[in-house]
């Protein structure tokens, strides 16, 4: 090799090692942006008018949580600089449809929905089982939240089964839900978080009851008939995991999310949406049979169900 073609390759490598450099320095740069600015959206991609079609057209008989739900992400994406991240609290019996508009929601915000690496899913059973390591799960969330919005503030977190939470484990994220720039060094205001429980589920099932011996339609009620009673309702209650809990106390949820219990019809139409989904023949008797099948409450006028729609995609094969 000649003496130009060996300056060529010496200049080469200084162009590429400046290039690494320079790429090294863009990427701190960025990590720190994300950290401390709210410019980091980390392929957050939001379809509102998408996620509004799909609860008007999927989901059955909550008009509450399609006010909220739609109102609440609305008004979270039109403030440019929010001064706190989202925070909702979905709250109803089993089978109403709470896990059911979680996951639909993220699926309108993030690509790949609850598979997004941006998506933070926790389950009490799966993540907190031991109330003897109390102390250590307290760490480790602190440190996983803290860890992810650094990653990217653009994020949102999934808090299943509140009502079986250790009591006092969540109120090491309050920090993260209330309004300030920056906690622990990061940037969390276009966060999102949110708790999914079934406590407060008597009280709505209760209150539905009420207005249904009124000759009230459910679609009456109001988010203000039910929000005091649902949070007095996990508030005081010793097994939730919202027990005496500073984030009630402190009004750190934006959105309260009450899901109504369904009706015989409600409950008929689950069915065939079922019966779409699975590519089924769409049968009036079939979806007759398999909502009949299912218990309902109060025991003698059998009103609303008591499981919701939650054992419906079980039972439609004892009918076909």
């Amino acid at each position: 090799m000649g003496p130009g073609a060996a300056a060529l390759g010496t200049a080469l490598l200084l162009l590429l090692a400046a290039a690494s450099r320079h790429a090294a320095a863009v990427w701190d740069l960025r990590a720190l942006r994300c950290g401390f600015s709210s410019d980091c959206e980390c392929g957050f991609e939001p379809d509102l008018r998408g996620l509004e079609c799909d609860l008007a057209v999927n989901l059955v008989g909550q008009p509450l949580v399609r006010q909220q739900v739609v109102k609440g992400v609305r008004e979270f994406l039109e403030n440019q600089n929010p001064t706190k991240p989202l925070v909702m609290s979905f709250h109803g019996s089993t089978g109403t449809g709470k896990t059911y508009v979680s996951s639909m929601l993220v699926r309108y915000l993030f690509p790949g929905g609850l598979q997004s690496p941006y998506v933070h899913h926790f389950s009490p059973i799966m993540h907190f089982p031991h109330a003897e390591r109390i102390e250590q799960y307290k760490e480790n969330l602190k440190r996983w939240i803290q860890g992810n919005l650094t990653n990217c503030g653009r994020s949102a977190f999934l808090f299943d089964e509140m009502d079986k939470m250790h009591p006092g484990l969540i109120d090491v994220i309050i920090p993260f839900l209330g309004p300030s720039w920056v906690v622990y060094g990061t940037n969390y205001r276009k966060a999102i978080f949110i708790f999914i429980s079934n406590a407060g589920g008597e009280q709505i099932n209760e209150m539905t009851l009420d207005f249904w011996r009124a000759r009230k339609d459910r679609e009456e009620i109001s988010l203000q008939d039910l929000e005091p009673a649902i949070s007095k309702a996990v508030f005081e209650n010793p097994q939730s995991g919202f027990w005496k809990s500073g984030i009630i106390n402190e009004h750190l949820i934006d959105f309260v999310v009450p899901f109504l219990p369904l009706k015989h019809h409600h409950v008929k139409q689950c069915v065939v949406s079922e019966l779409i989904q699975q590519d089924l023949e769409v049968r009036p008797d079939i979806a007759q049979e398999v909502a009949d099948s299912i218990p309902y409450f109060p025991e003698e006028e059998k009103i609303f169900s008591s499981t919701g729609c939650k054992t419906v995609a079980s039972r439609i094969s004892f009918f076909l």
